[in-house]
């Protein structure tokens, strides 16, 4: 798209820079939640992409608003919207720029840069990626990768090399990428990973595996890490999905049954699909460790959508004292008004609904059924007329 340039006003330019930072970050936020639809993430990206419109339509008063804007501050979002102008423009200087920008901001920055790398088209990014890709600095290979990912593109010769760098954070990545696309001559040595010192390299290469139907080889592995403060949760779900129907649920009742792992298995009932869980669910509802992830999973269970409805509050009166804290996270399930809703719908009868995070596990789950084809970019940008 060639946009014509246009007068400009400072103010709008700058809240153009400050609206398309803001949309970005609660994109993020939302990309593999609850709350949110397809749909609904539809709505942020046509406003996300008209803001951006605007700043490149700005042109070089664009550009040296968004670096003003990181200057001031240096925060991901600002990171993301001079990543995705200097794509945009095709400059490799302003690209540098960006770059080193990301750079000082770690993981974060990283996060921005792939962002940016992810709303630009495959015609821009060539030549780019592949200098990244061959880059000397770990960053710049990690966003190579990402932007494959991204993009779903194969290269099997940067995977082959980049899934034995000598930087964990690269090799991490490779073995995400690896069952993202689907590669699995690479099975033999992503079961190698799994022997990794780094925990972060060891659950990407089991999930990389379970996609690529290898599971068999990397549930005990996934087993180890249950317990896990960062990949607890989603082993749990990766385990329940390579393994459904009576093996999976029995291995959950087991977990349900340890009190150090009650909350991560309750917020994982949900993958396994069975409504004959509610009346449990509904008494953990009142348990103050266990009623968020119970709401977790009583999402999960119903395609339906629960913003229609008044079973979720953070209303501090509905709930014990001993819950008072927990609100301020968000909302929580209501067990009496949860168990009216079950007793007289049986959950049926209500809006369908589609969350991020159902269209998440949905991708997985079609993968592992289907391994060796590319894992379906759930979080993609989605073409939404401008008149919904």
């Amino acid at each position: 798209m060639v946009l014509r340039r246009v007068a400009v006003i400072p103010d709008i330019v700058v809240r153009h820079a400050e609206e398309a930072a803001f949309l970005w970050l609660r994109r993020g936020r939302e990309i593999d939640g609850q709350l949110l639809g397809a749909d609904d993430i539809g709505r942020i990206d046509r406003r996300l992409d008209a803001n951006l419109d605007g700043l490149e339509a700005a042109g070089s008063a664009g550009w040296e608003t968004a670096v003003q804007r990181f200057a001031l501050f240096p925060e991901a979002g600002e990171a993301f919207v001079l990543g995705t102008l200097a794509l945009r423009a095709g400059d490799d200087e302003r690209l540098a720029i960006a770059v080193q920008s990301a750079k000082t901001l770690g993981a974060a920055g990283l996060k921005a840069l792939s962002g940016a790398a992810a709303r630009t088209a495959r015609q821009r990014l060539r030549g780019c990626v592949a200098r990244w890709l061959n880059s000397a600095d770990p960053f710049e290979r990690t966003l190579g990768l990402c932007a494959l990912s991204h993009h779903r593109v194969n290269a099997a010769a940067y995977e082959s090399r980049l899934i034995e760098d000598g930087d964990v954070t690269v090799r991490r990545r490779a073995c995400r990428l690896a069952g993202e696309l689907g590669s699995r001559d690479l099975a033999a040595r992503l079961v190698h990973h799994m022997q990794a010192n780094d925990v972060g390299e060891v659950f990407e290469a089991a999930c990389a595996l379970c996609l690529l139907g290898e599971d068999a080889q990397a549930v005990p592995v996934l087993d180890r890490l249950v317990g896990h403060e960062a990949f607890g949760a989603r082993a749990v779900e990766l385990r329940l999905l390579a393994t459904p129907g009576v093996t999976g649920r029995r291995w959950l009742q087991g977990l349900l049954e340890q009190p150090t792992l009650r909350a991560a298995a309750t917020a994982a009932i949900g993958v396994v699909g069975d409504p004959v869980i509610m009346p449990w669910l509904i008494r953990a509802m009142r348990d103050a460790a266990l009623v968020r992830p119970a709401g977790v999973a009583l999402r999960d269970l119903f395609a339906v959508d629960f913003n229609d409805t008044d079973l979720f509050s953070i209303d501090p009166t509905l709930f014990p004292d001993d819950m008072g804290r927990p609100l301020e996270e968000g909302e929580l399930p209501v067990a009496d008004r949860v168990a009216q809703w079950w007793d007289r719908t049986r959950g049926e009868g209500m809006t369908a609904f589609q969350s991020m995070r159902t269209l998440r596990l949905g991708s997985l789950r079609s993968a592992m059924i289907q391994p060796g084809q590319p894992l379906h970019n759930w979080r993609a940008t989605r073409c939404f007329p401008a008149w919904m």
